[in-house]
């Protein structure tokens, strides 16, 4: 310490500093003479005493070397800011007294992180509650359990209990486990709210007509309606009136084709242009095949546009039938193009019907070829295959594919139901 002192005069020049510091240098002398008169005298302990207390004198010698540090620091720097203050405001005796203040403090803590090291307190140790002690039940309904919710997960499983809006989707039927497999959809489901997001548009589809026992369905098909603004759904309710489809059918139309209200107003505008002017059909048909499939309205126009080039390209029908086919059966817009020709085959050229009594009952290219093909052979083998009305014991091909086995085989087969079975074995 004295040779720190040393070197803080050394460095100072100019009279005033040089004041400074032989100041500081007489209160160190002071304060060293008053440390000797306070430090308590040394007793000589000779024997077995020393043993005993050696411990004792040890930690009580330190103790006052730590309080007369602490002393002479504090009084030190107290010292050194009363004398920059009565000093001059120069530039070089600040920096001098401030590195002499930090001096002594570094000094300080010095010696007291040494004592700190050699002294160790004997605290007791901090009482530990027991888990089988007994608690009250107000202690337990404060206890509070942080949720365990997963910040990662692969299924909306995790979230279930924890989300109050996938809780009351599963309670409203929306299969969680079909939107999960999807891209990006179990992380929106979570982002909304259901009281402000949900509820809001369900109760508009519930003002528009649409049965409660469908939000399910509707949500599971289609849970970006959750995310459509209020107003673009009514203005697209709006459009659908506008063209002249009743509240009922427009609630029957959004309860079958979900996507129906995603789309904006010009694009239904233009969809119900595109089957009018391709099928030359008057406003009011065409508000019939749209309200029978709603699908037309949501899918993409490329099926259609191939389906409509197939029959008339490739099985031979002409616009006029077509057309009457379509509005018997709008469901063969949207049919697969293989299914459609297989069908076809089977009924022009195996079971040799013309193309106008295929038109007269279109159903028919709406069935399922195994059923056609069986019942067709089961006639051919009892010999009643007979499909042309001109002559006797003529068979409808409506009645072909819609009556139930048992109604077939004893009005059109004159055969029994065992028969019938038996006869499909062999094919």
């Amino acid at each position: 310490m004295a040779s720190t002192c040393a070197q803080l005069c050394l460095r100072g020049t100019g009279p005033l500093y040089s004041k400074t510091v032989s100041s500081t240098w007489q209160y160190y002398t002071r304060v060293q003479q008053r440390i000797k008169v306070t430090r308590a005298p040394t007793k000589v302990i000779s024997g077995s005493s020393i043993r005993g207390n050696h411990t004792t004198a040890t930690t009580l010698t330190r103790l006052r070397w730590k309080q007369q540090i602490c002393f002479y620091s504090d009084s030190a720097a107290k010292y050194l800011t009363t004398e920059a203050k009565e000093g001059t405001n120069t530039q070089e005796l600040s920096r001098t007294n401030v590195g002499a203040h930090k001096t002594l403090l570094s000094t300080r803590d010095a010696a007291l992180t040494t004592e700190n090291n050699h002294i160790s307190l004997d605290l007791d140790p901090v009482a530990q509650p027991s888990a089988l002690e007994e608690i009250s039940d107000e202690e337990a309904i404060s206890i509070s359990v942080p949720s365990a919710i997963p910040p990662v997960s692969t299924t909306l499983r995790d979230y279930v209990d924890k989300s109050e809006t996938l809780s009351k989707l599963v309670q409203l039927g929306v299969n969680l486990w079909k939107l999960e497999q999807r891209p990006n959809v179990g992380s929106m489901l979570l982002r909304l709210n259901f009281n402000t997001d949900v509820a809001p548009r369900l109760l508009f589809l519930k003002d528009i007509g649409v049965e409660d026992s469908r939000f399910g369905y509707i949500i599971s098909h289609n849970p970006f309606i959750l995310t459509e603004s209020l107003e673009n759904l009514q203005a697209r309710v709006n459009y659908l009136k506008s063209k002249n489809f009743s509240s009922e059918t427009v609630a029957s139309m959004v309860s079958r084709a979900p996507y129906l209200l995603n789309f904006s107003v010009k694009r239904l505008d233009n969809r119900l242009g595109f089957y009018q002017q391709q099928l030359n059909l008057s406003a009011n048909n065409t508000r019939n095949i749209v309200a029978r499939l709603p699908r037309l309205l949501c899918g993409s126009l490329e099926p259609v546009k191939e389906n409509l080039k197939v029959c008339e390209i490739e099985l031979g029908f002409k616009r006029n039938e077509i057309q009457h086919i379509v509005l018997a059966v709008p469901k063969l817009l949207t049919a697969n193009k293989r299914k459609l020709t297989e069908i076809f085959d089977f009924i022009h050229n195996t079971m040799k019907v013309p193309h106008h009594l295929i038109t007269k009952f279109p159903q028919v290219l709406n069935s399922k070829h195994l059923r056609l093909r069986e019942r067709h052979l089961f006639l051919e083998y009892l010999g009643k295959a007979q499909y042309d009305p001109t002559l006797p014991n003529y068979i409808t091909l409506d009645r072909l594919v819609s009556l139930p086995d048992e109604t077939f085989c004893t009005e059109l087969a004159l055969a029994t139901l065992e028969d019938f079975y038996l006869f499909q074995k062999t094919l």
